[in-house]
Order: structure tokens, then sequence, then C-alpha cells
């Protein structure tokens, strides 16, 4: 087992702690999906993967399709994806994810926080080649599924890294490799709990207690803002 492995099993610094914050990140996302790619599922994979991961998360079936006929519509919010980057405390990289309908007040935001938490908003580049973009899946373990010979079968669709985790199998790939791999899935009958996109940094820091809270400061205001869908750092777990 990789790199993935070891960041997924140390990694403890995703809270999310209330459901309306997840409705809303993955409402956003999906008014993203809708907006570049239809709103057919079927010809959607992105969508196809938001919703997968709004069942996982138990966002009612309302609440995503109102999602879908909202961003249909000629009054849906512009959202756009954006990327910040940025040093925190202790020259801790932090990569920040966004869906936003007003770019200025988001980076002023983000900048903001920074500044409040002894960090510094960084421009674009400035961390990114310190972590690796990857795609990863959580998929039912159907019976009788050999681990040695589905990762065989899947290093041509671009598979990197592939486990158990309780009852689940973990998949990782390449970035690109998400589409090759959610049609191999989907086409072989495994049930896709949730998916989705990860970076993974290269090395992770190790910090005292103190450090720590200091850092946890600063990640808890930028996971509180609205406009942030995900947050990836190199702390070590």
């Amino acid at each position: 087992m990789g790199r993935a492995f070891e960041y997924r099993k140390e990694r403890k610094f995703r809270r999310w702690s209330t459901m309306a914050k997840v409705f809303t990140k993955l409402g956003r996302e999906i008014s993203i999906a809708v907006r570049d790619g239809g709103p057919e599922p079927e010809a959607n994979p992105k969508l196809r993967m938001l919703m997968q991961n709004a069942k996982a998360a138990n966002m009612p079936k309302d609440n995503v399709e109102r999602a879908i006929k909202k961003a249909s519509g000629k009054d849906n919010a512009n959202y756009k994806e954006v990327v910040y980057e940025g040093y925190g405390p202790y020259g801790i990289a932090v990569i920040i994810e966004t869906a936003t309908d007003n770019p200025t007040r988001t980076v002023a935001n983000i900048r903001s926080y920074f500044n409040k938490c002894g960090g510094s908003l960084g421009t674009a580049g400035s961390v990114d080649f310190m972590f690796d973009h990857k795609c990863h899946f959580k998929v039912h373990n159907k019976g009788g599924v050999d681990i040695e010979e589905l990762e065989l079968e899947l290093i041509d669709y671009g598979v990197e890294d592939i486990f158990l985790e309780e009852g689940f199998i973990i998949i990782y790939g390449q970035f690109e490799s998400y589409g090759p791999l959610q049609n191999y899935l989907e086409e072989n009958g495994y049930s896709i709990e949730n998916s989705g996109f990860e970076r993974i940094p290269h090395n992770t820091k190790q910090l005292n207690q103190k450090q720590r809270e200091d850092v946890e400061k600063l990640l808890t205001k930028i996971e509180e803002d609205d406009d942030v869908t995900n947050l990836f750092h190199n702390v070590a777990g």
C-alpha cells in the first residue's frame, strides 16, 4: 500500500461539522456541474459523482433535485471554482478550493484569515507543487473480490493505490483517471459510496500541541467560510 493509504490513515482535520454546511457545499458543486455538463446524470460524470456523494451524506433527494432544477434555470447564481494557496503558521502549506459567486469577497475573506492567524495568502502555484492531485473512490466490497486481481485489472485505467477500509474498497488514481475508473466501476457492477479528488502532500509536518492549536485556528476559520468546499494541508495527523 502506498502514500494514499498512509495519508488517509493519519488525516484527522476534515470536520464539516454541520449537515447544513455539507448540503450548501454539495448544492454549489451541483450547480457548477450542471452548468458545465448539463442536468442529465447519465451524460454528466461529475453530476453522477455529486449525486452519489449527496446520497452518502444523507442529503434529501428533494434537495438534490431542487439544486439541479435551480442550476438549469435562468436565475441560477453564477458560481465559479477558484483555488487559493498559502502558508499558515510554522510554514504549513494550505490549499483551499472554493465555489463562489463573488471571487472579490472570497479572496478578501481568505486573505484576512491568513493575516489574523500568522499566515500569508500566496500566489497560484506557491504550494501546489508540494501536493499530488488524485482522484479517489469508496466502493462497496461485493463478495468474492480479489483486491490484487482488481488492482491488476485497473492498472490500465490509472489506479495507483487500492486497499480495504471498514468493509469498503478504497481506490486512488491519477487526477485524469477519474472518468475511466468511474466508467469501469459502474460497468462492472460496483456500487460507489462516494468519490472525489484529494490533494496529497508529498511530506507532512509534525507539530507540537501549541503549534497544532495555532494552525487549527486558521483551519477552522477557513472551513467555516460558506464559499469553501475543500481544504488541504500538510500537517501530520
